[in-house]
């Protein structure tokens, strides 16, 4: 595959304020995604190429599948159901009662079915917040919640290993990507280890996906790129970079799962930046990989 035949296409001039989340929903040919700070989350119909879009009452930060019907979504610092028809929000579960400075950001599910999620102290300006306010959680089935860790900065990528043994997660800043064994019955982490350090230019990592192969991609916020990283060598194996430098996250998608899709914010960027980069907020189509994702996990509850 050579590197020319990748095309990157700004499918949604969406002016997305923050986009996060990009999630394929095959079975509507759509992107779920969301604008964590503008409270939405957008469903982009890939045959019609329309919006449409749910207004929930608080920061919006990560937008799953659910096996029975409709979405779930982290809103606030809530675990919630979202129902699209009525566009209405019931809460399964509330974290971080007592820090109520605190908001959920990216989330996940596993592949039993569990929505992993990790909460951050609001921002005061992007990147920059109370450190070591956040813990990573699991919403199971049942409804009930497990917390795994707290002391985190920013909780952000997550995805699981091919073989469902390891589970790979990012603090934004502690600029790695690291890795726990995982044991899939119970939901249980352990033996936490980095297994890629950023390098400078490739600046805050953000959110994640797995391949097909079992590599990693990683969108580096700041640093207008998403890399692809094989977590077993900790070598970076491609870098493919995006007209616009705050991409925040990254899903395959489409026909077959070989597009890639990749989210990215317009907040922080100074005027001249936005000029700079007419396409920001957008959400980015890449095809031409020669590579293919898997479809995602819905929760099970």
């Amino acid at each position: 595959m050579t590197m020319s035949s990748i095309k990157i296409e700004c499918i949604l001039p969406g002016n997305c304020r923050l986009g996060e989340s990009p999630v394929w929903e095959e079975a509507s040919n759509s992107l779920l995604f969301v604008d964590i700070p503008a409270k939405k989350v957008c469903r982009w119909d890939s045959l019609s190429q329309q919006v449409q879009q749910v207004t929930v009452d608080a920061p919006v930060s990560s937008v799953a599948l659910r096996q029975s019907g409709g979405y779930v979504a982290t809103i606030g610092t809530k675990f919630c159901a979202l129902n699209w028809e009525d566009q209405s929000a019931i809460v399964l579960a509330t974290v971080d009662k007592d820090k109520k400075n605190n908001r959920f950001n990216d989330g996940k599910v596993d592949p039993a079915g569990r929505y992993f999620a990790g909460t951050m102290a609001e921002e005061t300006a992007p990147a920059v917040l109370e450190r070591h306010q956040g813990s990573l959680y699991s919403l199971f089935p049942d409804h009930h919640v497990e917390k795994y860790f707290d002391q985190v900065d920013i909780s952000n990528g997550l995805d699981w290993s091919l073989d469902h043994k390891i589970f790979y997660y990012i603090d934004s800043l502690s600029y790695c990507v690291d890795a726990f064994d995982y044991d899939l019955p119970t939901g249980k982490i352990s033996n936490r280890r980095s297994v890629y350090k950023l390098e400078k230019e490739e600046q805050i990592p953000d959110g994640m996906c797995i391949d097909a192969e079992g590599k990693l991609w990683v969108a580096c916020y700041n640093g207008g790129r998403v890399i692809r990283l094989d977590p077993e060598t900790g070598k970076r194996l491609q870098t493919v970079k995006l007209p616009v430098d705050k991409t925040t996250s990254c899903c395959f998608g489409g026909k077959d799962y070989s597009e890639m899709y990749v989210t990215c914010a317009r907040d922080g960027i100074d005027p001249e930046g936005l000029l700079r980069q007419p396409e920001v907020g957008g959400i980015f189509k890449i095809t031409g990989l020669g590579i293919k994702g898997i479809p995602p996990y819905p929760y099970a509850g």
